[in-house]
């Protein structure tokens, strides 16, 4: 009786343990299925490869660098591409770095600073200033790639990070082109409001209220964070834009774990720099280098490009996609005129 005791334990320990180690190799499946969820099937054509980089001040970006798999040429052009504001790199701009490879282009789709899996300390925090950096600390990289032709780089900003786009490519002279999508001017969003109908009053009491946050952070020692920028249940009475930006971040389309958009919330005191620091100043000084902007007919946010057209001198062109909605040009393959970006780059990259 005691031998088959031992031996029935025995089985059922060694049962246990098998289904411990099976538990905790499906646990690190599931771990690794999380960390390299992508909203997008890459391409059998396209390579991908993660990569980081530093920015100017020291923070490293986390990257995913996309190549073409047959190279047409020894040197290929190159696009940084980041956005939309609070994604992730691998939502919206994986998928533009995906099929711009695939076109045969190097592409870094990549995290901005303090998002993502880029460092910076605290999380969840924009800059005017550092989010334009990030761009052109992804046109240092590229331009170190010995497949690269640095001669030939240009950058995609889809959403808020097309106005950081249009702000790097002002100062930095190394980009020869540029395209935007659904482009927001995220400085002026926060300080004005949409159209522009934010009162001094309001914009007053925003920073009061922000000034005042800084005191409560500063007393905590961490600061503190708002809610999602998007809900978790949609009721049906919300403005068309909110509804379309849940479809994109809370559903299985485009949600992802490390977006903010979907996942997370900016610091509560995220405005304090923004508000009072405006991107698009020295837009003029784009030229003589081509800017490509598009924007969805019905888009909510077609005023802000309609707006950079107007200002920025020429070479330029506005692009407006006919039935299509801001977060249609996140995704939609239907939508989206790769092959539009594809000419103008092929053009302008020389």
């Amino acid at each position: 009786m005691k031998i088959t005791a031992f031996i029935a334990m025995t089985f059922l320990f060694i049962g246990q343990t098998f289904a411990q180690k099976k538990e905790t190799i499906q646990n690190k499946k599931n771990m690794k299925t999380e960390q390299e969820h992508y909203t997008f099937q890459l391409s059998d054509k396209v390579t991908r490869q993660k990569v980081s980089f530093n920015n100017r001040y020291g923070i490293t970006l986390s990257g995913d660098l996309y190549l073409p798999k047959n190279p047409q040429t020894k040197l290929l052009p190159a696009l940084a591409v980041s956005g939309p504001f609070g994604a992730v790199k691998e939502q919206s701009s994986g998928l533009y770095a995906n099929q711009m490879a695939e076109r045969g282009y190097a592409v870094l789709a990549f995290d901005p600073s303090y998002t993502g899996e880029s460092n910076g300390e605290p999380r969840n925090i924009a800059s005017s200033d550092i989010n334009t950096e990030d761009f052109s600390a992804a046109v240092d990289f590229l331009g170190l790639q010995k497949n690269v032709d640095r001669n030939k780089i240009g950058v995609i900003g889809i959403c808020g990070f097309g106005g950081f786009a249009l702000n790097a490519v002002s100062i930095d002279k190394r980009i020869k082109a540029v395209v935007t999508t659904s482009m927001y001017d995220i400085p002026r969003a926060a300080s004005k409001g949409y159209y522009d109908k934010v009162t001094l009053e309001q914009r007053t009491k925003t920073l009061e209220e922000m000034s005042l946050q800084r005191w409560k952070d500063a007393e905590a020692g961490k600061p503190e964070y708002g809610n999602c920028p998007n809900p978790d249940a949609i009721k049906g009475d919300e403005p068309q834009f909110v509804k379309d930006y849940y479809d994109y971040y809370k559903t299985e389309r485009g949600f992802h774990k490390r977006s903010i958009n979907s996942n997370a919330a900016w610091t509560k005191t995220n405005g304090f720099s923004i508000m009072n620091i405006p991107i698009l100043a020295y837009i003029k000084e784009i030229a003589p280098r081509p800017i490509l902007i598009i924007a969805g007919e019905n888009a909510h946010s077609r005023y802000f490009s309609e707006d950079v057209y107007k200002a920025a001198d020429e070479p330029k062109e506005l692009l407006i996609i006919p039935n299509a909605v801001h977060v249609d040009l996140y995704d939609r393959l239907d939508k989206i005129p790769f092959d539009k970006l594809d000419a103008f780059f092929k053009n302008n990259l020389k």
